[in-house]
């Protein structure tokens, strides 16, 4: 992947905001036509089981990274 050469980040600032950036990015890559991934936007936006789903999507990313970067202890 281009777009990320590590999950590693300095400032804890970066570390917050990557793992909404990997969120965004791998629905981005599962539904890469921006129409499709607007219409079922409309969806699960509303529903919010879809949106807990999220959060706890965003809550490991940001494990990872927080780990990775050594900022977890």
């Amino acid at each position: 992947m281009v777009w990320l050469e590590t999950i590693k980040t300095a400032p804890v600032g970066q570390g917050v905001k990557m793992p909404l950036k990997l969120s965004r990015m791998g629905v981005k890559y599962s539904h890469p036509d921006a129409a499709v991934r607007n219409k079922l936007c409309e969806n699960y936006t509303k529903n919010t089981d879809s949106l807990t789903v999220v959060s706890e999507i965003v809550a490991t990313h940001f494990q990872t990274i927080m780990q990775a970067s050594g900022l977890w202890k």
